[in-house]
């Protein structure tokens, strides 16, 4: 069988200069037709050629591989959506702050292209701080002078001070944002190694535990807010985000707008916990969000690890424990129960179900009755 040609765009810069890369497997037809192109060269360092990057010469590529070869451009132009959301992120704070003399801050493109994108406020920072990190290792380099070496490097000193992988991933993560997507050069850094993926199991909590962690809290506001991570599976995010609407008793279901994704869905509510609830609202009446703070604001992500972390050191639990694990307690709990993978899919907001068949790994249903060999 004849296998279709194909050419794949990419990105270099080279002597500081825009360059389209090309990419394929070695062919006497597209080498014999790249040479009738002007200015084409040799780079030993991508193992490519490579023409300027002009408007003209990407039209003349076009016409010179029509009907010969496959032009893949996957790499090489990007358009993706927005996010979709309800709130509009604004960067302000960082534009107006005051900072120390010789530091570098985010280009104002970068701050304006995260709020075109509406990434999330805590997405938006980490790009944010990541970024000015990097571009703080080289304090007095152009940033479009930095080079892939550069950034290796760079990677190489995070190593060196024992950073994790994922915070390796996302200092990456925040460097090609600038490039492909402020700089609009899609795989821009495509020879930069990510760390391998390590493949860790969630921790979670038994059900004997979690009732243990609840009974230590005497604060009904406290309670209701610790009982709704683990009882509907939410996010932290989430249950701030949470507004006394979105509590809808007469379907027993809890509507969680924008969630991570900026995806809106329904998940469960307790009937047990619905009563907490109500004792709550009649006694505090917040008038905004479900739960706020005494001035009328939101409530604080910190507060809510504070309550967590005072519980379980009451409870004897010695384990690690934060709200997300409350969350993966849910997942386990529900599947252990025999409840339908899809339906758990759904509950908690998952994209794929592949990030939901993690639970059937910590999951004991299967394992309580098989019996060791000691036994």
């Amino acid at each position: 069988m004849h296998r279709k040609k194909s050419i794949t765009y990419k990105h270099l810069i080279i002597d500081g200069k825009k360059m389209i890369g090309l990419q394929y497997l070695t062919d006497k037809v597209i080498d014999a037709l790249l040479q009738e192109m002007k200015g084409l060269k040799w780079s030993d360092t991508y193992n490519m050629f490579y023409v300027p990057n002009t408007k003209s010469n990407l039209n003349q590529l076009y016409k010179l591989f029509r009907g010969v070869a496959w032009l893949n451009m996957h790499y090489f132009f990007t358009n993706k959506t927005l996010h979709k959301g309800e709130v509009e992120l604004s960067l302000d704070a960082y534009r107006l702050r005051k900072t120390s003399p010789g530091y570098r801050t985010c280009p104002d493109a970068y701050l304006k292209k995260l709020e075109l994108k509406k990434y999330s406020k805590n997405t938006a920072k980490l790009y944010i701080a990541n970024f000015e990190r990097f571009i703080n290792f080289y304090p007095t380099t152009p940033l479009e002078n930095i080079s892939e070496n550069d950034i290796q490097e760079y990677l190489h000193h995070l190593l060196q001070n024992n950073k994790s992988d994922s915070y390796l991933n996302g200092c990456i993560n925040a460097i090609k944002f600038y490039y492909e997507l402020v700089l609009q050069m899609p795989n821009r850094f495509y020879s930069i190694d990510r760390p391998r993926t390590v493949r860790q199991l969630p921790r979670v909590l038994s059900k004997s535990e979690v009732k243990a962690i609840l009974s230590c809290i005497k604060n009904i506001k406290h309670k209701c807010i610790i009982s709704l991570l683990y009882s509907a599976g939410l996010r932290r995010t989430e249950l701030l985000n949470l507004k006394i609407d979105d509590i809808d008793s007469k379907r027993m279901m809890i509507h969680v707008r924008a969630g991570k994704g900026k995806k809106d869905r329904y998940t469960i509510l307790s009937s047990k916990l619905l009563y907490e609830l109500r004792k709550y609202y009649k006694s505090s009446r917040p008038k905004v969000y479900l739960f706020e703070s005494p001035s009328g604001a939101q409530y604080s992500a910190s507060s809510i690890r504070v309550i967590l972390q005072k519980a379980k050191v009451k409870a004897g639990i010695v384990k690690r424990v934060t709200p997300h694990t409350l969350r993966h307690s849910f997942a386990t709990h529900l599947l252990e129960d025999g409840v339908d993978l899809r339906y758990i899919q759904t509950l908690l907001g998952h994209s794929s179900s592949r990030t939901t068949e993690i639970y059937t790994h910590v999951t004991n249903t299967i394992l309580k009755d098989i019996k060791s060999p000691l036994d």
